[in-house]
């Protein structure tokens, strides 16, 4: 039987494990936030970064991409690249996952999530944040929140970049 992963942050442009088949398409009542602080990845305990994470809201919808693993191999090797991905959750949660937004009923069932100027060994947390967004934007799927984070990211090093050049002259 085949285990199927949710991605909805970093997982959409940077797997990181086998799989056999991908999927767009998304879960309800649940919405991405970047309310998760990354002392790992996107960050340092003295500067964290921050991240995606879902967290429960009716009516809402959160787009992604979901993966197929058949092999009994790379469903360990998928677990335990998770486990030490997302070791910040400790939970996790199996959701339909739909692919189209008129279906009424979900296009696989089961679907595990792992409710999953700062810069930590996995880059800038900013460089997190652009992906996201551009992989979304990929999808078809513009989501405000990310939109809007991303738009201030990016006013807020213009004016640093200003500053900068000023203080260079």
């Amino acid at each position: 039987m085949a285990m199927w992963v949710f991605g909805y942050g970093s997982l959409i442009w940077k797997v990181g494990f086998n799989y056999d088949d991908r999927v767009v398409g998304f879960i309800k009542g649940y919405r991405r936030v970047f309310y998760q602080g990354s002392t790992d990845h996107r960050g340092t305990p003295e500067n964290p970064g921050r991240t995606v994470t879902l967290e429960p809201a009716d009516g809402e919808i959160c787009w992604g991409a979901a993966y197929k693993i058949s092999k009994e191999e790379d469903k360990e090797n998928a677990i335990n690249h998770l486990e030490v991905r997302e070791k910040q959750y400790d939970q996790k949660a199996y959701v339909d996952f739909f692919t189209d937004p008129t279906a009424t009923t979900p296009a696989v069932s089961g679907v595990m999530l792992q409710i999953v100027q700062a810069e930590g060994p996995s880059g800038p947390n900013r460089d997190y944040l652009f992906q996201l967004e551009k992989a979304l934007l990929e999808f078809g799927c513009k989501d405000e929140h990310v939109i809007n984070i991303a738009n201030e990211v990016r006013r807020i090093v213009s004016e640093l970049e200003q500053l900068s050049t000023q203080s260079k002259s």
